[in-house]
């Protein structure tokens, strides 16, 4: 069994708005994956699988109610296929890099089965030590029986 995409990487945008992805990520990836707006004004990627089974999860929803077609429209709309380029690079879309006030330094957080991409100073930011809550975090973790 495969241990999945964990850890924190720190990188650099190109000029040209260009990311590494880390060794570390690549295998999980694969050739294709998906770039889509996150819950926490970051980026999410998806591998083209993860993806897949979260769209059917979307598309399942009732086309009726005015939430879930809210919901779509943040995950679809901002939805956009990537492939690495031979050194390992990906474009990352000014519209997203403004979602996620990304400049040019990033961090990339593995979630076992995605990997969300923060404004380095945004991420440091709700890391400090004073932003940290422990008791929160345990409380969260229980709650959810992890």
């Amino acid at each position: 069994m495969s241990m999945g995409m964990i850890g924190e990487s720190n990188h650099g945008l190109d000029a040209k708005g260009r990311l590494i992805i880390p060794i570390r990520f690549r295998q999980e990836l694969g050739d294709k994956f998906v770039l889509c707006n996150g819950m926490d004004h970051n980026i999410d990627v998806y591998p083209e699988a993860e993806w897949t089974k979260f769209a059917e999860k979307l598309a399942a929803l009732p086309k009726s109610n005015f939430q879930a077609r809210r919901l779509r429209d943040f995950y679809e709309g901002s939805a956009v296929v990537c492939e690495m380029d031979s050194q390992y690079r990906i474009v990352i879309p000014q519209k997203l890099r403004e979602y996620a006030g990304i400049d040019r330094e990033v961090v990339m957080i593995g979630h076992t089965d995605t990997v969300a991409i923060w404004d380095k100073a945004a991420w440091d930011k709700i890391n400090s030590p004073e932003e940290i809550d422990l008791k929160e975090i345990a409380e969260i973790g229980e709650l959810f029986n992890i």
